[in-house]
């Protein structure tokens, strides 16, 4: 069962009530930053571990300027496209509401009586899950031959720590990226084989645990340099948690590689 921690309570809570049914996912992002492209990048991945457990889910983009940029940057970034915000409440009947935001917006100081949406009936309900701020050096954010990278680099950090992306971490990012992808597409080669029990207890222990996407790259490196599983096996776990992640790790499969 995956727990979020509550802005608001600092308590960890079940992102899926016991009457399970469609969860709002809403991304409160004021500005197409460095800041807002990761909360909405935290969203989409909350999104994927909901749809993983089988959760129907509804996702709502809401309090943005410049929303034609982000929606670039997002599609760029692997983001699945967000609804614009509508006036419908709990018209479809969710049974829960998770808001994505910067801290600004849902602190448990400010709280989300400071969010520019804030006022609506169903403000007081639901989870807020806070992301830190995030900066990065001139023109690594916005470089687009490298968009999965930027995409590792912001998932290795935990959301709840404030990030500076420089170009050493965007380069290792992609370094590691290229390593993995080749690895998979070698992996992919050879005699299928089920993902140990004990290794997809691990991956789901991560991201059920506050969405901690960093222990779940940990798990990854692990299975990488692992000696005891067999190559099927580390294709099928790194298929698996990409479905989470969404770094297209299986992307190189039946390409050939470079001389």
């Amino acid at each position: 069962m995956l727990r979020i921690t509550d802005a608001r309570t600092g308590e960890p809570t079940d992102a899926t009530p016991a009457r399970r049914g469609l969860t709002r996912v809403e991304a409160h992002v004021p500005r197409p930053d460095t800041t807002g492209l990761r909360v909405l990048l935290v969203a989409d991945v909350l999104v994927r571990a909901l749809e993983i457990s089988g959760t129907p889910v509804w996702t709502i983009l809401t309090g943005t300027e410049g929303r034609a940029e982000l929606r670039a940057r997002a599609t760029a970034l692997g983001i699945r496209p967000f609804e614009d915000e509508r006036d419908s409440g709990s018209g479809l009947g969710e049974a829960q509401v998770l808001r994505v935001c910067a801290p600004e917006a849902g602190s448990a100081d400010g709280g989300a009586a400071g969010h520019d949406g804030a006022g609506r009936d169903d403000e007081a309900s639901g989870l807020w899950v806070e992301v830190a701020p995030a900066d990065a050096d001139s023109g690594v954010a916005d470089d687009d031959e490298r968009t999965s990278a930027l995409r590792l680099a912001l998932l290795a950090c935990p959301r709840h720590e404030p990030l500076r992306l420089d170009e050493a971490a965007l380069t290792d990012a992609e370094d590691t990226l290229r390593r993995w992808r080749g690895a998979v597409a070698t992996w992919a080669t050879r005699p299928s084989g089920p993902i140990p029990d004990p290794v997809r207890q691990q991956l789901r222990a991560a991201w059920e645990d506050d969405l901690d996407v960093p222990a779940v790259l940990a798990v990854l490196r692990k299975v990488e340099t692992s000696g005891t599983v067999p190559d099927g096996a580390r294709f099928e776990t790194y298929a698996y948690a990409d479905r989470l992640l969404g770094l297209e790790l299986t992307r190189d499969i039946g390409r050939e590689t470079p001389s």
